[in-house]
């Protein structure tokens, strides 16, 4: 039988009240809450969950995500599996589901509403809304993940209103996913039944999507950061407002999680409990999780840390059991199997050389933005060589190709600005969202090297320099490892220096490049078919 007892200051979240108070835990659940009349040390609350995230981002098997994210103060996830469904389909959730289900951690995911998440690239496989609807029966699938096909819902699209319909029948909330959805259309996509959207970049479309019933995850990853922007929201709309990461790589996960957003929160002069709520309570409430918020009977699903201004986390407890304490994870790493979808051949270089049809030439140019994962639509003259078109560093105009990692196609190519590489390259198969290979590199032989190192590898990440290729393999999926978390953390951080080393300015390079074929993002995005008009959704047609 699991039974002690805790001492400290309680932060009760739901009553917005703080007492010093001795919590009674026996078998997973807190059995007893006793008020105390003499102050204690360290305040006991709720523990975080991150309220939107694809845990295949951080590179991890669930299992590793969860060793990190603990440290953090994080309990829980809602986690959508869509990026692993890409590759694998069903059988990629359920390697999600059930790896999950070896450590002490509440992942909650979700069924994904959009694979292939366009018919405008390869992906490796599709869910169907039968698929969907199978998963949904599931008791450990909480939701239907975001809908990214706005124009779907809007026009009423029957596969995706079956998939939507689905949820609805289970009494599970469906995710939204609509970048600068506005008006008339935002209201007619949340009717439909979108309950959350995390894609709001300003605030006044976020203030207004709230203002028609939805609620705001405010998102704060490696890649996409809104926090700032945002979190003038909190105040007035604290009830329908969460925290969440989106995407988080292995070295911001070390970093920290959902903890630097209280932080951030707190240093801002916003209240405690309407930050609480936000990190704590409102996923559990909105999306009916099993997670405990320090009530009776409750699951016993808490943090301690040391004050309310460092909030140092001192412990993490998950239905009972301590599972992180003083910065060190109490879970051990559990052994895994790899599973994968990589089918393609080594390249040449003469498979990335663009034709020129002129001797100058004006093209379409992909405009990387800092912080975001909207990009530009840009327009750059070059100079042809030898009858093709090279990049230009000195405009920092660059060559990008997303390679077809199912099977054998010609690679896609086109060029964009923002990643400022003066030499080399380097080269992802994590390509949000169909997981194709994506590179970016000065010149066209460092760009095949990295494209074949990736191959080699089936999956990873890699950069060349000086004509050398390194690479952290990612053999689950082409998109996680099933090594420690810490190891990954620090090969991901040697290769994250040496992109700023060849000239990068980006805070994540490899995070930025990932998104740079998510088509339902605006505005200019490149798929293995093509570079694709987000704003059209139509390929754009070569002059």
């Amino acid at each position: 039988m699991n039974k002690f007892e805790i001492t400290g200051n309680l932060v009760d979240v739901l009553q917005q009240e703080i007492y010093p108070a001795t919590l009674q835990v026996q078998d997973g659940r807190i059995n007893k809450i006793t008020r105390l009349e003499k102050p204690c040390d360290g305040y006991i609350m709720p523990g975080f969950t991150d309220a939107h995230v694809h845990v295949e981002s951080s590179m991890l098997i669930p299992s590793e995500f969860a060793r990190m994210a603990v440290v953090h103060g994080t309990v829980a996830t809602i986690s959508d599996p869509h990026e692993i469904a890409n590759v694998l389909g069903v059988a990629g959730v359920e390697y999600m589901l059930e790896n999950g289900k070896t450590v002490p951690f509440k992942f909650n995911f979700g069924a994904p509403s959009c694979v292939p998440a366009t018919t405008f690239e390869t992906a490796g496989a599709t869910v169907t809304a039968a698929d969907v609807a199978q998963l949904l029966l599931r008791n450990d699938i909480k939701y239907l993940t975001e809908m990214m096909n706005f124009p779907g819902v809007l026009h009423h699209d029957p596969e995706v209103m079956a998939k939507i319909a689905a949820a609805k029948s289970m009494n599970k909330p469906v995710d939204g996913h609509a970048p600068g959805l506005r008006g008339e259309d935002a209201r007619n996509y949340i009717n439909a039944g979108i309950s959350t959207d995390h894609e709001c970049f300003t605030i006044e479309e976020a203030r207004e999507k709230l203002s028609y019933g939805m609620h705001l995850l405010i998102r704060e990853g490696s890649a996409a950061k809104n926090f700032e922007a945002l979190i003038p929201l909190l105040p007035d709309y604290y009830e329908k407002i969460m925290f969440c990461s989106d995407d988080k790589h292995p070295d911001s996960l070390e970093d920290g999680h959902i903890n630097l957003l209280v932080k951030r929160s707190l240093a801002k002069g916003m209240d405690l409990f309407k930050t609480l709520r936000a990190a704590c309570v409102n996923p559990v409430l909105h999306y009916q999780l099993d997670n405990g918020l320090l009530r009776e009977e409750d699951a016993a699903d808490f943090i301690m840390v040391d004050n309310l201004e460092d909030f140092n986390i001192v412990g993490t407890w998950i239905n009972g059991i301590k599972v992180a304490e003083h910065g060190k994870t109490l879970i051990q790493s559990v052994a895994a199997d790899t599973i994968n979808n990589f089918d393609c051949t080594p390249k040449t270089t003469e498979d990335f050389m663009i034709p020129a049809l002129h001797s100058t030439q004006k093209v379409p140019v992909i405009g990387a933005i800092e912080g975001e994962l909207i990009t530009n639509k840009l327009s750059a003259i070059l100079k042809a060589e030898d009858g093709h078109l090279p990049g230009d560093i000195n405009q920092d105009v660059l060559k990008l190709t997303v390679v077809n990692r199912y099977r054998n196609a010609a690679p896609a190519l086109s060029f964009i600005k923002g990643f400022g590489l003066k030499e080399g390259a380097i080269a992802s198969s994590v390509a949000h969202d169909s997981h194709n290979i994506i590179a970016v590199g000065a010149d066209d032989e460092s760009i095949c090297a990295a494209v074949n190192a990736v191959i080699a590898a089936k999956g990873g990440i890699s950069l060349v320099r000086n004509g050398k290729a390194e690479v952290l393999a990612l053999p689950v999926a082409g998109l996680m490892s099933n090594l420690d978390g810490h190891t990954i953390a620090a090969q991901y951080k040697a290769l994250d220096k040496a992109a700023k080393e060849l000239g990068s300015p980006l805070a994540s390079p490899f995070m930025t490049l990932s998104f740079m074929a998510l088509l339902v993002i605006p505005h200019l995005k490149l798929s293995d078919l093509g570079l694709f008009d987000g704003d059209t959704f139509t390929f754009v047609t070569p002059e």
